[in-house]
């Protein structure tokens, strides 16, 4: 029985030998071929075991014809993606489902529109044989790039081209409710028997903050625009627009931010204006972004959406429609809608 060399790297005849089978069949079991039976397949499991051995990734791209490495596109400021919880969970929730589809993590950040260039050129050239991307603006030029190179996507978010789940079946996203969700944070404050009901809302460019405003407009359809100032899911802009609504409208009792980082700066600035929370002003967030959410003070009531689920399921949404040697095929996933449930602390 062969031995491979000390410090050499074992190779597909090796672990052909120790199993006692071909090396086309060595070579069916290790790129996820079908028609090897059950028990030689364990036979070649095994040896590879044995040996270590680590598949040739370059030999294995031309018989496949995959990387197997996914892109992961945020177009966002590096500052941001690295202090928002939000983008760390979603990221979290994706790595974890690559991973057990044996599929590498391949980060892309977006600065600015110059950016746009070096991204089409790397996922033209085939590094990647999918892409997941998230916190698109309107104008992103991201989609008709995918579009013109053929680049299989699923967005996180719905994408602002799409008016709602169901216009468009050709486009795969995963979202929260978020408009479900911003009602149910108003509904909880004016049942509280708050009547002055600010909103801060995120950049309308993006679907989730569009959406989290119509939700509170649905149910105040009357709130003048007073109470609605914009932030930009930061917690200064929070801040910033604290400060704009109680300069407004000083008989605010209630404020809904659209994210947990906006809430926080809002909570600073009541802080600072001498205003009790949630005694004269309550507050409500929407993320449930941890550690944001507890250690907020007070601790915030807030929205909770499944922000990790929501990774794995893009990913895997990804993973089905590139077929993932397990069956899988070549569909185009339609759009995955979450469930949103309010989470109640002390700050409303």
């Amino acid at each position: 029985m062969p031995e491979p060399r000390s410090g050499s790297r074992p190779t597909l005849e090796a672990v052909a030998a120790l199993a006692g089978v071909s090396r086309a069949t060595v070579s069916r079991v290790v790129n996820g071929g079908d028609g090897v039976r059950p028990h030689l397949a364990d036979r070649v499991q095994t040896a590879i075991q044995e040996l270590g051995y680590i598949p040739n990734h370059a030999a294995r791209t031309l018989v496949t014809r995959r990387t197997g490495a996914v892109a992961v596109i945020i177009p966002e400021p590096e500052a941001r993606i690295f202090s928002d919880p939000f983008f760390s969970r979603q990221i979290r929730g994706i790595s974890k489902e690559l991973t057990a589809h044996d599929t590498q993590l391949v980060l892309l950040l977006v600065e600015d529109l110059c950016d746009y260039d070096r991204i089409e050129r790397y996922l033209a050239g085939g590094h990647v044989d999918g892409a997941l991307a998230f916190s698109l603006h309107t104008d992103d030029p991201l989609p008709a790039i995918a579009d013109r190179i053929g680049m299989p996507m699923v967005y996180g978010g719905r994408p602002g081209w799409t008016a709602g789940p169901g216009e468009d079946d050709r486009v795969t996203y995963v979202d929260a409710d978020n408009r479900g969700g911003a009602r149910d944070a108003v509904r909880h404050l004016l049942a509280q028997g708050r009547r002055r009901i600010a909103h801060i809302c995120g950049p309308l460019d993006q679907t989730s903050a569009a959406d989290r405003l119509s939700g509170y407009r649905d149910v105040l359809p009357d709130a003048g625009c007073e109470l609605v100032a914009s932030g930009d899911f930061t917690a200064a802009g929070g801040a910033r627009a604290m400060a704009e609504l109680l300069d407004r409208a000083p008989s605010i009792d209630a404020v809904f931010a659209g994210n947990d980082l906006m809430a926080t700066g809002a909570l600073r600035v009541l802080r600072e204006r001498g205003r009790a929370v949630p005694a004269e002003v309550a507050v409500v967030g929407f993320d449930d972004a941890e550690p944001v959410a507890e250690s907020a003070d007070p601790p915030l009531t807030t929205v909770r959406q499944d922000i990790e689920g929501m990774g794995r399921m893009m990913a895997r949404l990804l993973m089905e429609r590139l077929g993932d040697g397990r069956g899988g095929g070549r569909s185009v996933p339609g759009p995955v809608i979450t469930q949103t449930a309010l989470v109640q602390r002390a700050s409303g």
